[in-house]
């Protein structure tokens, strides 16, 4: 079992799935993380939101004070990594939210 399929991130995920409203990601995300961890979070998203649509990386930097090293992760993930930002911005275009 590798570091990120351990029973108790097993369970983190099916804690997630288990909720059903905005309300309630909302409550259980600002109940098991910090501000900043939240902020953090959401600022990959929009990151790769923004190098999905194509922006360079000091228009990114510009807009919502990533630094370069995290737009960079971010890239990797999205070229490298297991698919989740790919999913999440297919989910997103979807429902007709662009960046």
């Amino acid at each position: 079992m590798d570091a990120l399929h351990t029973p108790g991130i097993e369970r983190f995920y099916r804690a997630i799935l288990d909720l059903k409203t905005e309300e309630d990601y909302a409550s259980f995300f600002e109940d098991i993380c910090t501000i900043k961890e939240l902020q953090d979070i959401a600022q990959r998203l929009e990151v790769a939101f923004m190098l999905h649509g194509g922006k360079n990386y000091q228009e990114i930097s510009a807009l919502t004070g990533a630094s370069t090293a995290t737009i960079s992760r971010v890239k990797k993930c999205l070229v490298y990594g297991s698919g989740g930002y790919r999913e999440a911005l297919s989910r997103a275009e979807e429902r007709g939210e662009t960046e």
